[in-house]
C-alpha cells in the first residue's frame, strides 16, 4: 500500500458538513451532511469507504449509499476511484453513524457501477478525482435510468463534491453542483478506522 493511497484514505474518512457555504448562498446549496466511513475490511486488497449524505434538516434520511473503492494503477502518480452501488441500499441506510451495520456488508451486497471511476491525482496535498474521458456514470434509482457527472478535491480538513445529475437524454444539469462545488469542512476524522492490514 502506497504512501499515496494511505494518505487519500486518510483524508476521505470523516464527516463533512457546507453549512459556511449553505449560509452564505442557500438558493444554490442545500445544508448538507456527508460521510466516508472506512469499511472494517478490504476489497480485493484495497481499501474502501462507505459514502452517504443526508440534508441537515433530516439527518436520520440518509440516502445515495455507495463504496468507493480505493486503486493503484501502473501510473505511481495516480490513483483509481471505483463507485460501487448496493443492491438493497436501505439494508444499510444510516451506516454512516451506525458503523456496525459496515460488518454486515458483503460482496453479493454489491454490484459494479460501469463508467463510474475516477482518475485521482495528488497536487500539493490536494487529491483531484475526475471522470475518465468520455466515461458516463449511469444507475438505476426508482425504477429509473439515472446519469450522474462525477467528481471531487479532497484536502486536509476540506472536500469539494462535483457531482451533478444529468439528464441522460439531453445532458441538461438537474441536481448536485449546478453552480459549482459543494464545500464542506471535515467536522469529524475516522482515519483512525482504517484497516491496518
Amino acid at each position: 500500500m502506497t504512501k499515496l493511497i494511505t494518505n487519500l484514505a486518510q483524508q476521505l474518512a470523516g464527516e463533512f458538513d457546507n453549512k459556511t457555504q449553505a449560509l452564505t448562498t442557500p438558493v444554490w446549496f442545500v445544508h448538507l451532511h456527508w460521510w466516508y466511513r472506512p469499511l472494517p475490511f478490504r476489497i480485493q486488497g484495497n481499501l474502501a469507504l462507505f459514502a452517504e449524505q443526508a440534508p441537515f434538516i433530516n439527518l436520520n434520511q440518509p440516502y445515495r449509499q455507495r463504496i468507493l473503492v480505493l486503486k493503484e494503477t501502473a501510473n505511481p502518480q495516480q490513483l483509481l476511484a471505483q463507485y460501487l452501488a448496493f443492491k438493497q441500499p436501505e439494508n444499510f441506510r444510516g451506516a454512516a453513524t451506525n458503523p456496525n451495520l459496515l460488518h454486515q456488508i458483503t460482496l453479493d451486497d454489491l454490484e459494479n457501477l460501469p463508467g463510474c471511476s475516477l482518475i485521482i491525482t495528488e497536487q500539493n496535498n490536494t487529491f483531484i478525482a475526475q471522470p475518465e474521458p468520455e466515461a458516463k456514470c449511469y444507475f438505476q434509482y426508482e425504477g429509473k435510468k439515472r446519469q450522474v457527472v462525477l467528481g471531487f478535491e479532497v484536502s486536509p480538513g476540506k472536500y469539494k463534491s462535483y457531482d451533478r445529475g444529468v439528464d441522460p437524454e439531453t445532458g441538461a444539469s438537474l441536481w448536485g453542483a449546478i453552480m459549482g462545488p459543494y464545500e464542506f469542512d471535515k467536522c469529524a476524522d475516522f482515519a483512525a478506522e482504517l484497516p491496518n492490514n
